[in-house]
C-alpha cells in the first residue's frame, strides 16, 4: 500500500512540474513574438525615414548615392535581411506604377484617398504604415 502511495505522489510531481515548464515556455514564446514585432516595426520605421531622407535630398539636388545614403542603406540591410530589400524594392515598383499611372491620367486608389495629386512621399506613407 505504502508503495502505491509513493509513486502515486511521485507521478503527481512529476506531472505539476512539467506543466509550470509550459507556463514558462508560452510566456517566452509570448515574449519572443513581441520583440519580433517591435524589430520588424523599427525596421520599417528606418527604411520610411530612410527613403523620406533620399525623396528630400532629390527635392533639394543633393547626390542621390552618395557615401552616406549607401552606408545608411547597408546598414538598413544588414539590420534588416533581405526582408529590408524587398520593402525597399516594393516601394520603388509601385512608385514606378503610380507615376505611369498619373502620365497616363489614370486614376489611382491613393489619389482617391487624397483627393490631390500624389507624391512620392505620400507613397511611402502609404507603404510603409507603422
Amino acid at each position: 500500500m505504502f508503495e502505491f502511495l509513493f509513486f502515486t505522489l511521485v507521478i503527481y510531481l512529476f506531472l505539476n512540474r512539467r506543466k509550470k515548464k509550459k507556463k514558462l515556455s508560452i510566456d517566452a514564446e509570448l515574449q519572443e513574438i513581441i520583440s519580433t514585432h517591435n524589430y520588424s516595426r523599427e525596421t520599417a520605421t528606418e527604411i520610411r525615414d530612410f527613403l523620406l531622407e533620399i525623396l528630400k535630398g532629390d527635392a533639394v539636388g543633393d547626390e542621390k548615392f552618395s557615401d552616406e545614403h549607401l552606408a545608411l542603406a547597408q546598414k538598413i540591410i544588414d539590420r534588416g535581411g533581405a526582408s529590408a530589400m524587398y520593402w525597399m524594392t516594393d516601394i520603388a515598383a509601385q512608385m514606378t506604377l503610380l507615376a505611369a499611372a498619373q502620365i497616363n491620367e489614370i486614376p489611382t486608389n491613393i489619389e482617391t484617398e487624397l483627393s490631390r495629386p500624389v507624391t512620392p512621399q505620400d507613397i511611402v506613407m502609404k507603404v510603409v504604415r507603422v
